[in-house]
């Protein structure tokens, strides 16, 4: 009897435990507690039960493709900038699920950071700030120098602590001069160009219509040590289309095609194509190699063009900021600069370069 009468009070307060373990607050109907979605980290991983099967445990965030490092600085909410390993209530489901692949709410930003269309890492002709110092097996040792940027004005999307996504307005330009290392540095010829790009994309693929002005000038060195050179007033104004997607973190394959719609000695068409491997975010103090390959074929030259290859090691700060590389160039092919654009060239130097 002794012995019934206990194992009755033990599952009275089994049941009594379990119930408690199932009731809800106050304000609200009585029934199972809100489910949970984990949505990242590792080390506050949920398990199925006490068996511990973590089938149902979502992967880590840091594991999740195209999503760049996550800042360390603390937790967010749903809807923040940036997704932290945490536990959220289906409550909060909807709002994740209008925000970008990085978790940020798409708003109006003026001059936002970072670019989501950025600068092909091999192209000869993109605003950046370069610095080659290169030797030509016909023309002996040249410096090909660009000073230039590319920045947003106007966005639509994330903020850009990440990868930045949305539909973004920005504008490019640079000076790209050549000097004659062997003539006392003498300018021997400089293109300006200037640029109005409208991009949009996120973390994997991104799209690109641009506006650019091109043109050519040799220079005052130059034309009194050649009297009888023909000077040739090339320029463009083109519409350009391009397309960029990473297949993987850090891959980055793209094509372009333009049409100049006002051109003098240049023709209209111009098609340019290549692949990048680089950091995708932070590198801290230690860097880390990257590799670039591009072409770039043009009308006026009969669809011949140019080929670059370049290798070496990089630093970025952060996933939105700018990339900074060091290393070695192979160029191959018309020459870069155009008011020598039919000549054709073979070129390999030491480089670095600041993309944005």
């Amino acid at each position: 009897m002794t012995m019934h009468r206990e194992l009755c009070c033990a599952a009275t307060c089994l049941l009594l435990s379990a119930g408690a373990s199932w009731a809800m607050p106050s304000d609200r109907a009585a029934g199972p507690p809100p489910l949970q979605w984990y949505e990242g980290a590792a080390d506050a991983a949920p398990t199925a039960g006490d068996s511990g099967d973590s089938s149902l445990a979502g992967p880590p965030l840091e594991t999740v493709p195209h999503l760049g490092p996550l800042d360390e600085s603390g937790p967010g909410e749903p809807g923040s900038d940036q997704l932290q390993g945490r536990i959220v209530s289906l409550e909060d489901a909807d709002a994740l699920a209008t925000t970008s692949w990085t978790g940020g709410p798409y708003q109006w930003h003026l001059m936002p950071q970072g670019l989501i269309y950025r600068s092909y890492l091999a192209g000869a002709k993109e605003s950046r700030f370069r610095s080659v110092w290169h030797h030509d097996a016909r023309d002996g040792n040249v410096w090909d120098i660009t000073l230039g940027g590319n920045v947003g004005l106007l966005r639509y999307g994330t903020r850009g602590d990440v990868r930045p996504e949305g539909w973004q307005l920005g504008i490019e330009g640079a000076g790209q001069v050549r000097l004659d290392t062997d003539e006392d540095r003498d300018v021997d010829a400089a293109d300006f160009r200037f640029g109005i790009p409208i991009t949009w994309g996120d973390a994997i693929y991104q799209e690109k219509l641009a506006y650019y002005h091109l043109s050519s000038h040799l220079g005052d060195e130059f034309m009194l040590k050649h009297p009888g050179f023909n000077r040739l007033n090339y320029s463009r104004d083109v519409l350009v289309w391009g397309h960029s997607i990473y297949p993987t973190d850090g891959v980055r394959v793209y094509g372009e095609v333009g049409y100049a719609f006002v051109h003098d000695v240049s023709r209209p068409w111009e098609f340019q194509f290549g692949i990048d491997r680089a950091p995708y975010g932070r590198t801290g103090g230690r860097g880390a190699p990257f590799w670039a390959l591009n072409g770039h074929l043009r009308q006026e030259v009969n669809y011949g063009g140019n080929f670059v290859a370049q290798a070496g090691w990089s630093w970025r700060r952060a996933a939105a900021t700018g990339l900074y590389r060091i290393g070695v160039e192979y160029y191959n092919g018309k020459d870069d600069q155009f008011s020598f654009y039919d000549n054709s060239v073979e070129k390999i130097g030491l480089a670095m370069w600041f993309d944005y």
